[in-house]
């Protein structure tokens, strides 16, 4: 029982990590990047689709996103959905597809960037926390004998440690990449 605790604890481990590298592949470095738009979500015959879904996304330079829909009557759904989504972007339709120009990053856009990292760095630690709060309270509730339960806190602390280690240096390289002109 102990050990499913322990992997269930591991799996939202991972989940958090996974959710934070998503959200650092959807930071504007001032390069092109298809992450920056593949979850807007758009309109579609009813129903609402990642863009993914409903358009081929394409990098044809370092600071330029192709996006062109495979079906061509979307264009002014997928256009307004990119408007919709803040992301301080000006899609330019040209009737095939959409193009959108990255401006270059400023030095005051690069710092707030960074603080964005740090922010979904902490939201990661807390959710580790909590992943942790859970799974030491499922295993107090188990009643093991102190030396095991004293060896599944090392354990539990130990894979804290580990996952704290992959978050930082998740943070350092992202940091570096904004910061890199």
């Amino acid at each position: 029982m102990s050990d499913e605790i322990m992997q269930a604890m591991t799996q939202k481990f991972q989940e958090a990590l996974d959710y934070l590298h998503a959200e650092y592949g959807k930071l504007q470095t001032g390069r092109a990047n298809a992450a920056l738009v593949e979850g807007v979500v758009v309109e579609s015959y009813g129903s609402k689709m990642p863009l993914k879904g409903i358009a081929s996304i394409t990098i044809p330079e370092s600071n330029q996103i192709a996006i062109q829909p495979w079906d061509k009557s979307q264009l002014a759904e997928i256009e307004s959905a990119i408007r919709d989504a803040d992301l301080g972007l000006n899609p330019q339709n040209d009737g095939v597809m959409i193009r959108l120009i990255l401006p270059p990053m400023t030095t005051e856009r690069r710092q707030e960037m960074v603080k964005f990292v740090g922010k979904y760095a902490e939201d990661t630690r807390v959710s580790l926390r909590n992943a942790r709060h859970e799974a030491l309270d499922k295993l107090k509730k188990l009643e093991l004998p102190e030396d095991e339960m004293k060896g599944k806190e090392n354990d539990i602390q130990k894979k804290i440690d580990e996952f704290n280690k992959q978050i930082d240096d998740a943070a350092k390289h992202k940091e570096t990449d904004i910061m890199t002109v």
